[in-house]
């Protein structure tokens, strides 16, 4: 056997009655579907009653019967065809005739009997059991679609036998499932179909009442909020109304879970629209917490029902408020991950914190109005996607600088000023929610490893490019060490400005490289014999002091005194008027950078002009006599400065 369905056109209008439909129904369908209704219900009695007729007068006449063709309808063919088959004894009415009379006459419990007493009577009775059970489904839809529309207690009888119908159906399935049949056979029984099918075309009236409300272009929370006070106060109370048949019929609970069912798809079709926004899903969540606190009697909790219809519907409707919850949560994630992702963007300028903070409280703000408990779950989704968030941060971060090139250190200082911004961000967030010290010990962790990684990114980046622009410098005229020291004065002003706690010491570090750099270019750089070469070096060399004197103590204000001064020590020695000054220049050399090697001062020597022999060595001699090898490791500035022997080496005799 086979599961035919059935057409929903059946459900509404009923030929000659449909011109009378009046009520709540009527005026919430449109005009146009209504009357397509209309018309597909008179079609369908019509053909259900040419049906039955032709068959009952082929039966009484005894006549063969060829099949119809016209049309297409191949159950109608069937009947006849299987009413023609064979002659009832004389005097005995044909049992397909008495099952058409219980159809029509809404006995359908009764019709269940006969035709499965038909089914299994002979060898033909399974083909003309299987369109007489689909007969007598049409018919039990139509009372149902009747009772749905009009509520008047003459279709209670019919609504009834539907009901019994039902019971009968279960009955017969448990006996088959207890016998010695196959699970086949039950599985292809038509009446077995019976309860899922009255179950959909119960669900798509109720779908049908709904109106309709678009999430794409109803954006007005004003809007939401009248519609679901007409799903309160109109829809629910309507379904209600017809409850009563249903419940005299024995159908209550499949009506009641219908009734579920297709609040239940609503509310989901709207809050799953990607238009929804956090606070119109809110609104939902709201409002099924206030129907379910209320104890509303609608058909959700109907008056006096039975303990299980009850917990039905409360388990229901908490299911529904769990759902939206569950919606609810999700979009709070989504829009706390988007906001923290334009915020702190790896390629963009950071954000204000202040506007981060409003972005993520203003959600818990929201839903602490509504309910406490809701409050904490939303906190707790903003914590947890602030700590997925810095998880990807990282890894973009990293890749980000692997690819920036020259750019690193401009990159560099900006994700570092991200984790100074986030770290504050999260210790206001941690003030205003509950933040579990796992949390805590996770974020604080994170941003410890990326400040980290990315400050001796920057400083290798900051080594790299000062020493590339530095090869050439004291050679030829070249502006480049100018350009990128007033690109990282630009950077730092602009990362000083978050008042960070790492902000000094990273300054205080870039300054330690360009100088160690410089010194470095300085005095491995060979040297021409020409008094010009040297003058212009010397020259040079003022410049740049000037230059780094401005650049750090703009970066550094009143802090940059203590920066320590080399270059302005070289000066002081390669310009003194005599060597008796260079002596007196050299002690204090000696004393603050304990490093300093022979090799180092006689580099240094290299650029002072006019310097006889004689006062070479006895500078070189003063060197030797007050060298202290440095027992410390602070203030190493010369210590990895390798200067390479001159072509002819270092004479001995320290004259040279």
């Amino acid at each position: 056997m086979r599961k035919t369905k059935c057409s929903w056109g059946a459900f509404v209008g009923r030929g000659s009655k449909g011109e009378k439909m009046a009520g709540e129904n009527t005026r919430m369908l449109p005009k146009a579907a209504h009357e397509e209704r209309k018309k597909q219900e008179a079609k369908r009695r019509g053909k259900l009653k040419t049906m039955a007729g032709k068959l009952l007068k082929s039966v009484a006449s005894g006549k063969e019967t060829v099949e119809e063709k016209a049309g297409g309808e191949g159950m109608t063919g069937n009947l006849l065809k299987m009413a023609a088959s064979r002659k009832e004894a004389e005097g005995e009415t044909p049992a397909e005739e008495t099952i058409c009379g219980f159809i029509e006459q809404g006995n359908f419990f009764e019709a269940c009997d006969r035709i499965y007493d038909l089914e299994h009577s002979g060898s033909d009775g399974m083909g003309k059991s299987e369109s007489l059970y689909t007969l007598l489904a049409e018919r039990m839809w139509i009372v149902v679609g009747e009772a749905l529309s009009e509520s008047s207690r003459m279709f209670l009888e019919p609504l009834q036998s539907v009901g019994e119908s039902l019971k009968w159906e279960k009955q017969k399935k448990a006996e088959w499932l207890d016998s010695s049949h196959e699970m086949e056979s039950v599985s292809t029984w038509s009446p077995n179909f019976w309860r899922k099918d009255l179950e959909e075309k119960l669900t798509q009236y109720m779908m049908a009442q709904i109106p309709s409300f678009d999430s794409s272009s109803n954006t007005d929370e004003t809007a939401l909020k009248q519609h679901l006070s007409h799903l309160e106060e109109t829809f629910l109370p309507s379904l209600e109304h017809r409850s009563g048949f249903f419940k005299e019929a024995g159908l209550l609970a499949t009506y009641t879970h219908c009734c579920h069912a297709s609040l239940a798809s609503h509310l989901s079709t709207l809050t799953d629209s990607d238009h929804f926004s956090f606070s119109q899903c809110l609104l939902v969540y709201e409002w099924g917490l206030t129907v379910y606190k209320s104890g509303s009697e609608t058909c959700l909790r109907p008056k006096q029902s039975p303990q299980h219809s009850l917990s039905l519907s409360l388990q229901c409707l908490m299911r529904i408020i769990l759902k939206t919850e569950e919606k609810l949560l999700a979009i709070a994630q989504n829009e706390v991950g988007k906001a923290l992702k334009d915020a702190f963007d790896v390629g963009k300028p950071p954000c204000p914190d202040t506007a981060v903070i409003q972005i993520l409280t203003e959600r818990t703000e929201a839903a602490r109005c509504v309910s406490e408990s809701l409050s904490e779950k939303v906190e707790a989704v903003c914590l947890e996607e602030c700590l997925r968030f810095l998880e990807r941060y990282e890894n973009e971060g990293r890749s980000f600088l692997q690819h920036d090139g020259c750019l690193g250190i401009f990159s560099s200082l900006r994700i570092l000023e991200n984790c100074c911004i986030l770290r504050t961000v999260w210790s206001k967030l941690t003030y205003i929610c509950s933040a579990s010290t796992c949390q805590n010990v996770k974020v604080n962790g994170f941003l410890d490893k990326m400040e980290d990684e990315i400050t001796e990114h920057f400083l290798q980046t900051v080594t790299s490019e000062v020493k590339e622009t530095l090869k050439e410098h004291f050679k030829k005229h070249d502006c480049s060490f100018d350009h990128i020291l007033e690109s990282l004065k630009q950077s730092f002003l602009a990362f000083g400005k978050k008042k960070t706690d790492t902000y000094e010491a990273l300054v205080k570090a870039v300054h330690v490289i360009v100088i160690s750099e410089y010194l470095q270019t300085l005095l491995t750089t060979p040297r021409k014999p020409s008094s010009m070469q040297r003058r212009r070096i010397v020259n040079k060399i003022e410049e740049d002091h000037r230059m780094l004197q401005t650049i750090f103590k703009e970066c550094l204000g009143s802090t940059a005194g203590v920066l320590k001064d080399p270059i302005k020590a070289i000066l002081e020695l390669i310009q003194a008027s005599d060597a008796e000054g260079m002596k007196i220049s050299l002690l204090p050399i000696l004393k603050e950078f304990p490093d300093l090697r022979k090799e180092h001062l006689s580099a240094m020597l290299d650029i002072k002009d006019s310097l006889s022999r004689e006062d070479r060595a006895a500078l070189l001699e003063a060197f030797h006599d007050n060298f202290r090898e440095s027992q410390t490791e602070a203030n190493l500035l010369f210590a990895d400065i390798e200067i390479k022997p001159r072509k002819h080496g270092l004479c001995s005799c320290l004259c040279c």
